[in-house]
């Protein structure tokens, strides 16, 4: 199952090109983990500002791609950060969960 959504994510390479693509891919594979950081630090601080930036960062360079999933799981977080209920549960994990699938596909697509 594509957890990428090909038609996005071939309208985009056809738009910038396969040479850009490529570094659009690495550039969100580079800042996600970082992104990723600041949440966790930012629930440990109980920082509602920064984990809502950084999921809405996610929640955007996601969607760029086609991933879906990781889109609207990163916004929903993004919500909570937004209401300054950082009670996430699991949810945070499954968002992990999703990147980790996005970036094994993406890194396939590049």
């Amino acid at each position: 199952m594509s957890v990428i959504d090909l038609k996005i994510f071939n309208n985009l390479r056809d738009a910038m090109g396969a040479d850009f693509i490529g570094e659009l891919i690495d550039t969100f594979l580079e800042d996600a983990p970082n992104q990723i950081a600041q949440m966790t630090h930012a629930l440990a601080e109980k920082d509602a500002e920064s984990f809502r930036r950084a999921a809405h960062t996610i929640k955007s360079n996601a969607a760029t791609f086609g991933a879906a999933e990781l889109s609207a799981l990163a916004r929903e977080l993004e919500m909570m950060g937004r209401d300054k209920n950082l009670e996430v549960g699991s949810r945070f994990e499954v968002m992990k969960e999703a990147f980790e699938k996005a970036r094994r596909q993406l890194s396939e697509l590049r």
